[in-house]
Parts: structure tokens; sequence; C-alpha cells
């Protein structure tokens, strides 16, 4: 694999020598990206050749195994040691509910009168004043911030700091939801003057198609609502959801209709997971897409049968799975030791019978007839003439009785699924894995699955209590994780860090072409499976590791392009074919003030990585910083490498 490092033209006497691993252990910090040091006059861009190979460099990616190093001089291989040997731990201290444990209930006791001297009983000393919540340190405010945010900001650290992190994330659950605006029906089937013609630049008809065809304006107003908006969790989590629940622009190429989509999950995200189901189900975006719009009963004559799409996704990815699970998500295993299945075909049937009779909403101003023209504006309606009838077989035996209504039907369904106890673990691991890391211990997922079963006040199914829980964990929060802990940002959020953490800013044209070139079109993924599934293991291991699934040569060179742009040539200029385009750029002049590189290696280190970047990687980085120094007159430069070399590193690209 080719993956760009700073190289230097002069090799000799003048080299720099730098301890390397003797295995490969030590390699995975650079995410397979390698860099040279020389003392020259320049230093330039260049790509290097691969020294690692993928499935090794995968599984050791997440270790943290500290091997013994030698030393070597760079020769014109140009090979050299990435970045430091371990992923450094940091600092925490216990949450609010863990401390309160310690000082228990305080016992009150009243005093008696005495004898008869009608004396007043003396007042009982008031109770203690609750405890102040535990201070929040820097590092542990920016370590929540990586998990619930799309990327750290000053602003934020100082806000978790202020008022504590139960305070921070209570505050973020009552925010409004951030919503896909300026989006409205367009036909189906493209008019005439809506097609692209391949015109450079493009002309009207080329850019109609693009922003009401495609997904582009979306992407772009995802990556614009997570660079800027407040309701951080909300979105991080609408976006988990966006890759559980999936709907593609492979299918939906309608613009409006990819929003619509997200707008349910930004609105439901922290509401109750029994409503997002309903809101799901009865979507006419994803009744396109999984084909439970116009899905009629059996009818013979017609040669009509119920659709199985819906019926299969739903139980298969976005409820339970297709394996029973212990609450802790392991799995439950028959007599014989096979794991048993939570469904067989029969249900499978019932399902699809009991998402039968239901159509598009009608259009504005028209009749609602059977098969309505494509809308995906509202809900589905139903049809009871077109709606399976008697009785149908669902979950754990449970069967429907006959003769009810389409939307009867649809809540016993609902219910059913909703209520089947793989829900919590198997809903509930996913979004650790999405928000915190790749291999919750099994303990871990039980604690969310008891909250999901029951958020504390009898509720079934309360997202907002889910996230706070996760969040909030002891092993989220722990001070010093397993190795295994943590996760590989996904391209999306590698992106939005780098440019929140930064200050940067941008348009969202080149971060969505950007997530795309790392393997993430947002709201694009070729099928209803997502990127990556949720329980891809890196190959010759048992590491779970989902964001591996599209990390490869071409993806990881991807990754390192996008921040030689922002980083090293200034980012993105405005596109004149998007209208208020600003382009994409990252202001780095906050960190050329000190006039020391090692306090400015120290600032980054603090702003990208919450202090965690290891003393050997902080050291090559200063020395690349004081060559990038001597080699040019601008203060800017030497905040470029540094920053460059870190973002790139694999302790920047494994979150812990």
């Amino acid at each position: 694999m080719g993956i760009g490092a700073f190289d230097s033209d002069a090799r000799g006497p003048d080299a720099v020598a730098y301890p390397v691993p003797t295995d490969l252990s030590g390699m995975l910090e650079m995410s397979r990206a390698v860099w040279v040091i020389g003392v020259s006059q320049r230093m330039r861009w260049t790509p290097v050749c691969p020294f690692v190979s993928e499935h090794r460099f995968n599984a050791l990616l997440l270790s943290t195994e500290s091997v013994p190093r030698r030393s070597i001089v760079d020769t014109r291989q140009k090979k050299s040691p990435i970045m430091g040997r371990d992923l450094s731990r940091c600092r925490s201290v216990p949450t609010v509910p863990k401390l309160l444990g310690v000082f228990g209930v305080a016992l009150m006791v009243s005093a008696c009168g005495g004898g008869g001297s009608g004396a007043s009983a003396p007042t009982p000393p008031a109770p203690p004043a609750p405890p102040a919540p535990p201070a929040v340190t820097a590092t542990d405010a920016a370590r929540l911030l990586d998990q619930a945010t799309f990327g750290v900001t000053a602003s934020d650290v100082a806000s978790v700091q202020s008022t504590g992190i139960d305070a921070y994330i209570s505050a973020q659950l009552t925010l409004p939801a951030t919503q896909y605006t300026g989006y409205s029906y367009t036909p189906h089937t493209a008019p005439a003057d809506c097609k692209s013609d391949g015109s450079t630049p493009p002309d009207a008809a080329s850019l109609c198609a693009r922003d009401q065809y495609s997904a582009f304006q979306v992407q772009r107003d995802f990556f614009t609502h997570a660079l800027n908006k407040p309701d951080q969790i909300r979105q991080r989590v609408a976006f988990a959801l966006s890759q559980i629940m999936v709907v593609s622009s492979v299918e939906i190429y309608e613009a409006y209709g990819l929003a619509d989509f997200q707008n349910i999950l930004l609105n439901d995200a922290l509401g109750n997971y029994r409503t997002l189901l309903q809101d799901v189900t009865l979507s006419p975006t994803m009744g396109h897409y999984l084909d439970m719009a116009n899905s009629d009963q059996t009818n013979p004559a017609n040669g009509t049968v119920p659709n199985q799409n819906y019926a299969r996704e739903v139980l298969q990815l976005f409820s339970i799975g297709l394996v029973a699970l212990n609450q802790d998500g392991s799995q439950q295993l028959d007599a014989t030791g096979t794991p048993i299945p939570t469904y067989a075909p029969p249900t499978i049937e019932g399902f699809a019978a009991l998402f039968t009779g239901w159509t598009y909403p009608p259009l504005s101003g028209a009749s609602s007839n059977w098969t309505n023209p494509i809308n995906f504006d509202g809900q589905m309606l139903a049809f009871p003439n077109h709606h399976q009838a008697g009785t149908k077989l669902l979950l754990n035996g449970y069967t429907v009785p006959a003769g009810q209504t389409p939307d009867q039907d649809l809540s016993n369904g609902l219910d059913n699924i909703f209520n089947h106890p793989n829900v919590g673990p198997f809903i509930g691991k996913q979004l650790i894995q999405h928000l915190v890391t790749s291999n919750p211990s099994p303990a871990y997922v039980a604690r969310i699955a008891a909250v999901f079963a029951d958020n504390g006040q009898g509720v079934r199914g309360d997202l907002s209590a889910v996230v706070r829980a996760i969040l909030e964990d002891e092993e989220a929060r722990d001070a010093a994780p397993a190795a295994i802990f943590g996760h590989l940002r996904e391209p999306a959020i590698f992106i939005t860090a780098a440019l929140r953490s930064l200050g940067g800013q941008s348009d969202g044209v080149l971060p969505r072409s950007a997530s795309s070139a790392m393997g993430q079109p947002i709201f694009s993924p070729e099928t209803v499976f997502n990127f990556y599934p949720p329980s891809y293991q890196i190959p010759g291991t048992q590491i779970i590791a989902p964001e591996f699934g599209i990390q490869n040569a071409a993806t990881a060179l991807a990754r390192s392009n996008f921040v030689n742009t922002v980083i090293l040539q200034g980012g993105a200029a405005p596109s004149s074919s998007v209208s208020g385009s600003t382009g994409t750029s990252i202001g780095l002049s906050a960190f050329t003030g000190a006039n020391d590189n090692a306090a400015m290696i120290q600032a980054l280190n603090q702003t990208l990585m919450h202090g965690s970047l290891s003393s050997d990687a902080s050291t090559i980085i200063l020395a690349a910083a004081n060559a990038a120094a001597a080699n040019s007159s601008d203060p800017i430069a030497p905040v470029r490498a540094a920053a460059y070399l870190i973002l790139t590193s694999g302790q920047y690209q494994v979150e812990r």
C-alpha cells in the first residue's frame, strides 16, 4: 500500500536515527502510514512503500502490547518507525452515581421528650448537603466528548468541566432535533430538464439532477450539521441508528426522501424505541426501500403474495437478530452447543402477511387509492381490502387473531417485536459499538440491556436512558481501559473530529467526497447491511472491529490524503456550483503563539487526543516540527507537520 510520508532529499551523516520495534506490534500506531525525517533544505509529501500486511496490521491496531526496541538509521528504502508502542491511557474520576454509593444513606434520629420538665426536645441537626459532583478534568471531559459528539471543542470541554458529565448529558438530551430542511417533493422519474448531461461546468439540468436526484445535498447537510449544530448527542445517536435501520440512496435517490427518513431518526433518536420502530415501519422511504409499500394479500387470481423483505430485515437487522441472546449479548445454545435461532420461516411468513395493505401517502390535493404514486412525505396509509386476512404466527409462538384491521395487526406485531428479550442486548450493544467501544464486555452489555428493559421508572425502550447509561457506564469512563477498548474512528467521525477540534469550517463538499473515498458514502451503503457488519472480526483474530470492515489500502490512503488536503494544502476552495459555498479550511494559527514546538505539540496533544499521545511519538513529532521550522520561514509550518503526523497516527485514529 502506498501511504504518504514526510520525506527529505538528504541522506548520509545528517540522517536521524529513530528507535523502531523489533516486531510488528509497534507498527500499529501510524495506521500503516510511515514517514521519514531528514535534515535537508525542504520537506515534501511523497508516497512510500508498504511493509505491514493488511490482516496483520488490523489485528495489531487495537493491541497495546509493549515490545523491545532497537535503533536503525534511515536508508534509501525509506522505512521508519511507527509512532509509539502503545495507546496511552487517560485519567478519569468516578461518575456521580458511583461516588454516591460510598456515602450510603444518612440515618435520621429524632430526640424523645424529657421527663416532667416540659422542656422541648433539641432540634435535630440538618441533614448533610448532597455531595458535589466529582471534579471533571479536561481529559475526562474530552474522552466523553469523543464518544458523545462529532468532535471535541474547547468550549464543550469547559462546559463539561463546569457542569459535570451527568448535567452535560441532561442538557444535551433536552435540545431539539436539528432537521434537514429545504427539501420538497419531486416526482420519482426526473423531468427532462432535471437530468445530468455531464456538462462541465454543470448546467442547470445537471445541477437539478445533482441536488434533487442524488444524496449530494443531504450529505452536505449531514456534515454541516455535525460540525456546527448544538444537539451533538442526538445527531451521533441518529447517525448510529441510520447504520442499523438502513435506507440507501442506491435505491432512494430522491433527496427529499432521504431527508425525510433522517428526520425520523433525529426526532426519535432519544425517544422510545417502540415509537422509533413504528415510525420507521410506516415511513414510505423505508416502505419503498424494503418493499412493504404496496405489498398485497395473497391472491391466486392475479398472482400476488405478501412481500417478505421488510419482515426479514426488521427482525434480523432492526430489532432482535438471528440468534437468541442472553442479556449480556452472548448467544443462547441448545443441548448440542448450537445457537438457538430467534425465528423460523413461518414467523417470516406471519410478519409478511401482517405488513400487507399499506401504500404511499397521497400527493397533495390528490385522492387516495391503492398503489398511490411514490411519495415519501408523510406516513403510509392502510387499505383493509388489500390486507391479508386470518391469523399470523409471530415471535415466541404468539398468534395474531383473525379479523383485525391493518392498524391492529401492525400494533400487535410491533409490540411482539418490541417486547422480545433480544432487543435490549441487540440494539444496546450496537449503540455501545458506535459510541464507545467495539468490544464491550458482557457485563457492560448486560447493564445497558437492563436499562433498556426498565429505565428505573418502569418504562421499557427509553433511548435517552440507554444513551445516558452507555456514556456514564464505568467501562466508558474507566481511567485504565482494557487493551482492546475503543474503536477505529469511522470515516465520517474521523473527518468531523479533526475539523471540530482544530476550529475548522466546511460547506460539506470536501467531507462528503472524502468520506466516500474512505469507504463510507453517507446514507449510501450498497446494501441494507450497512457499510460494515457489527460482528466484523479482524481476520485471524477474535477481535471485533466493525469499522475495519472498510479499512483497506485504498481507504487508509484516503484518510491520509484528506489530512494532507486540510493540513498541508490549506483545505479546499469554495465550489462555484454550490450556493453559499465556503470550502473547507482549518485554522492553525492558534498553535503558533508560544514559538515553542514542544509546547505546541503538547497543545495539539491535548486538543486532539486529550493528552494521551505517547512520549515516544511526541519526541519523534518534535523532531519533525523542528525540521520543518528550520526549513521554512512560515510560522505555521511546524504546526502543520505536527498536526499531520498526529492525525494520521494509529494513536489518534483508534479512539480510546
